[in-house]
C-alpha cells in the first residue's frame, strides 16, 4: 500500500516529513498535501519539502527584528483617532493587528507609470542631503536602472549615506544591477540570497517591497519596480502600467523603519541616527491619516490578509479592488463574498492579460462562487496594469506592493499603506472605474470547453506556489 515508502529509507523520510508537518504547518490543506506527497514519493517529497516547505526564515527574522528597538512607542500607548463609524472600528482593528500607530499630518501624491514617477524619484535623490534608502523587488540594469545607479553614486559622492536592497530572485539571481552598484562602491545587498546550494530553500521567500526614502522625510512606495518596461509612454516591447505614491510626513518614519529592519536582516548592519531618522513629531506635511502595514512569513504572518478581510467586513457601500493577479485563499474569497451578499457593491479589476498567462487561466477556475454571489469582475485594457489598489466606501484606501494572491498574502515580505482620506479615495476610485472596460460574466466561464476547464482547474491547484 505504501509503495516506495515501504522501504526503510523511504519510510524514515516519509515519517520525518510527517512529524515536521504536524508540528509546524498551520494550513490543513497544505499539511495534508505535503504528507501525501512524502508517502507517495518519499525521496522527492522529502527533497521538495526541505527546499520549499520549511519556513527557515522565522528564526532569522525574529532575531533581526528583536535586535532593534522600535522607532515609535507601541500603538496602544497612543490615543485612538476620532473617525466616523465604521472606520473607527477599522482603525482600531488595524492598530491591534499591526501594533503601529496611525500617523496624522501626512501628504500623499499619486503617480501613474514610470514616466511620471521616475523623474520625481530621481529629483528626490538629486536633492538628498543626508540619506537615501532604496528597496526594490525588481531593479533592472537597463536605461532607467542606469539613471538610478548614477544618481545614487552622485548622491554618495556628495556625502549622502546610501543603502540599496534588491530581492535575490526578483532582480536576478546574479543581479546585474547589484554587481554594477558594487563596482561603483554604492552599498547594496540582496535579500534572501545565497550562492550555496543548501541555502536555495530561501528562493521561495521574496521581498516584494518597492520603497525609496530620502532624508527620512520623503518616501515613495506602491507597486512599481525600476525597469524600462514601466516607461509606458516610450512604448517598450512589453509595457507595464503601474501606480506609485509619494508620502511626506510622520508616516515616512514607518516606511524607513521597514527598510531598516530589512537591511539589518540582509546585512546585520543597523542604520541609526539623525541623518536617517529625523524626529517625526516635528514633521507636518498635511492632514492625512496613514499607517504602514507589513506582512511576511515571520511575526507579520498574514497581517495584510487580515486587514483586507477586516476592510471587507467594515464596508457598507462599496469595495473596489485593482490587482494584477487574483488568486486569494478561501478566507479572503469568503470576506468578499459575504460583503457582496449583504449588498455591498464589490468590483474587482484585473488585466485582460497579465504577464503570467497561467495565473490568468487559474483565476477563471477560482472566481465562479464570487460572481454567483454578486461580485463584479472587470478585465482592464492593455497595457498590462500592475497597480495594487483597494478603496472602501470611497473614503479608505490601501496601496502598496501586495497582490491579491496567496504568494503575496502568505509567502512574500510585503508592505502596504492604509490611508484615511476621502479625496485620495475618490481619485483612486475614479482611476479604477476608468479601467472597468469588459465585464467577465458567469456565462463566459461556463462557455469554456471541458478540456479548458480541466486545464484551468489543474492550474488552480498550484495557487499556493504561483
Amino acid at each position: 500500500m505504501l509503495g516506495p515508502a515501504a522501504t526503510p529509507v523511504g519510510l524514515i523520510l516519509a515519517v520525518g516529513v510527517t512529524v515536521h508537518v504536524l508540528l509546524h504547518k498551520r494550513e490543513v490543506a497544505a499539511a495534508t498535501a505535503w504528507i501525501g506527497f512524502a508517502f507517495i514519493a518519499p525521496v522527492w517529497g522529502a527533497l521538495f519539502y526541505f527546499m520549499f516547505g520549511i519556513n527557515r526564515v522565522v528564526r532569522r527574522a525574529q532575531k533581526a527584528r528583536t535586535a532593534r528597538a522600535p522607532r515609535r512607542p507601541p500603538a496602544d500607548q497612543h490615543p485612538v483617532h476620532e473617525l466616523p463609524d465604521p472606520f473607527a472600528a477599522l482603525e482600531r482593528a488595524v492598530r491591534r493587528i499591526t501594533n503601529r500607530k496611525a500617523e496624522r499630518r501626512n501628504a500623499v501624491a499619486v503617480f501613474h507609470d514610470g514616466d511620471a514617477c521616475y523623474p520625481a524619484m530621481l529629483d528626490a535623490i538629486a536633492g538628498a542631503r543626508s540619506s537615501i534608502a532604496l528597496s526594490s523587488y525588481i531593479m533592472r540594469d537597463d536605461g532607467i536602472g542606469d539613471r538610478f545607479a548614477r544618481a545614487l553614486l552622485d548622491a554618495q559622492n556628495r556625502g549622502v549615506a546610501v543603502r540599496v536592497l534588491v530581492d535575490g530572485i526578483g532582480s536576478g539571481y546574479f543581479s546585474p544591477i547589484k554587481r554594477r552598484l558594487d563596482r561603483m562602491g554604492v552599498p547594496a545587498a540582496q535579500f534572501m540570497h545565497s550562492v550555496l546550494p543548501w541555502r536555495m530553500p530561501f528562493l521561495n521567500l521574496r521581498s516584494h517591497k518597492k520603497l525609496l526614502v530620502v532624508d527620512g522625510t520623503v518616501g515613495f512606495t506602491g507597486g512599481m519596480n525600476i525597469s524600462d518596461q514601466n516607461l509606458v509612454a516610450q512604448r517598450p516591447k512589453h509595457p507595464v502600467a503601474d501606480t506609485h505614491f509619494r508620502f511626506e510626513g510622520p508616516v515616512v518614519t514607518q516606511l524607513l523603519d521597514v527598510f531598516a529592519h530589512d537591511w539589518h536582516f540582509a546585512t546585520d548592519e543597523d542604520i541609526e541616527g539623525e541623518r536617517w531618522f529625523p524626529d517625526p513629531d516635528e514633521t507636518e506635511a498635511g492632514e492625512i491619516l496613514a499607517r504602514v502595514i507589513t506582512s511576511g512569513p515571520d511575526q507579520d504572518l498574514e497581517k495584510i490578509r487580515s486587514v483586507l478581510m477586516e476592510a471587507c467586513a467594515c464596508a457598507q457601500h462599496s469595495v473596489k479592488v485593482m490587482t494584477p493577479y487574483f488568486l486569494p485563499g478561501a478566507e479572503t474569497v469568503s470576506a468578499l463574498t459575504l460583503a457582496a451578499l449583504r449588498g455591498v457593491r464589490v468590483d474587482i479589476i484585473v488585466p485582460q492579460r497579465s504577464d503570467h498567462r497561467f495565473i490568468d487561466l487559474a483565476m477563471r477556475a477560482h472566481i465562479a462562487p464570487l460572481i454567483e454571489a454578486g461580485v463584479r469582475f472587470w478585465l482592464g485594457p492593455a497595457p498590462f496594469n500592475h497597480s495594487k489598489l483597494m478603496v472602501v466606501d470611497k473614503q479608505w484606501s490601501l496601496v502598496g506592493s501586495s497582490n491579491w494572491d496567496m504568494r503575496s498574502l502568505r509567502l512574500n515580505f510585503e508592505m502596504n499603506v492604509e490611508i484615511y482620506d476621502e479625496a485620495l479615495a475618490l481619485e483612486l476610485d475614479g482611476f479604477m472605474t476608468a479601467h472597468q472596460k469588459t465585464k467577465l460574466k458567469h456565462r463566459d466561464l461556463s462557455a469554456r470547453s471541458l478540456p479548458v476547464k480541466l486545464r484551468d482547474a489543474a492550474l488552480r491547484l498550484l495557487l499556493p506556489y504561483i
